[in-house]
């Protein structure tokens, strides 16, 4: 091996000081944050954002100062779920975050756009780059719990959060499909790779209450959740019903309103995991 340069950008050797590399971003003097948990998935149109949105009101319910970082930034969909149409503010802080109803801090890139409906068409550097901003920029104030709402799939957004923000855990979303066992999968290795721990699996619209009799419908086939937690080794905190009324909560900005007694295992297994 050569002499070390110091620069481990320009080299491929996986060496003791490219381990020891720490490229987490600082916060700002404005902020203090004590978990991150990344709500992540495969694919999308598993209901990841929702997901995020009920487990960010379920926290904030217990009294744990919660904020909400929405890194899909080019389908974000928090602010809507939380009924936040204002632009966001600055202050000699720095950029603040918005606030629910319930007192929850969130930062979108919805909140910076001239237009709700304005496409973010914006290369993958500069996605990273604002993602980055939404953490050392944005004057969180004291927070318990962070969740970021990542963007489908394991490109280069995930990886900027991976990379930059001390994240201790991440959810996985997934729904009953077949296709979507083999993303969970994805999802997982990517977290692995990054030396995230995973938490556990939540398996969205893994059934359909009958409204007249209460029969459980599997309207997307038998649940693989539990067959794909024992080959990954993690376990299944949560199987959510498709439900018409958070459904319709959401749409209207409501979601705080939501029953979240479903999700309350997933906050359970969050406060309890042993995080290194």
């Amino acid at each position: 091996m050569s002499e070390c340069s110091g620069n481990c950008s320009a080299c491929s050797e996986n060496c003791s000081s490219r381990e020891q590399q720490d490229l987490h971003i600082p916060l700002s003097e404005y902020s203090s944050v004590g978990k991150v948990i990344a709500v992540i998935s495969g694919k999308g149109g598993v209901g990841k954002s929702t997901v995020t949105s009920l487990l960010a009101t379920a926290m904030q319910s217990q009294g744990k100062a919660t904020a909400v970082l929405d890194a899909d930034i080019t389908g974000p969909s928090i602010p809507q779920a939380f009924g936040i149409h204002n632009s966001a503010k600055a202050d000699a802080a720095g950029l603040l975050p918005e606030t629910s109803k319930t007192g929850i801090r969130i930062m979108s890139v919805n909140l910076l756009l001239e237009k709700e409906d304005q496409p973010v068409v914006w290369r993958g550097p500069v996605i990273s780059g604002v993602i980055q901003q939404f953490w050392k920029d944005v004057a969180w104030g004291d927070v318990d719990y962070m969740f970021v709402d990542m963007p489908p799939g394991t490109g280069d957004v995930p990886l900027t959060v991976f990379q930059s923000l001390p994240v201790d855990g991440v959810i996985i979303v997934t729904t009953p499909q077949d296709l979507v066992t083999m993303i969970v999968k994805k999802a997982f290795n990517m977290a692995q790779l990054m030396d995230i721990p995973v938490i556990g699996i939540v398996e969205n619209m893994s059934y359909a209450v009958c409204p007249d009799c209460g029969k459980k419908i599997e309207l997307f086939g038998k649940s693989k959740a539990d067959e794909v937690a024992a080959q990954l080794g993690v376990p299944v905190l949560a199987q959510l019903p498709i439900e018409p009324v958070t459904a319709s909560l959401v749409d209207k900005g409501a979601v705080e309103l939501a029953n979240t007694d479903l999700i309350a295992p997933v906050i359970k297994a969050i406060e309890n995991f042993n995080i290194k």
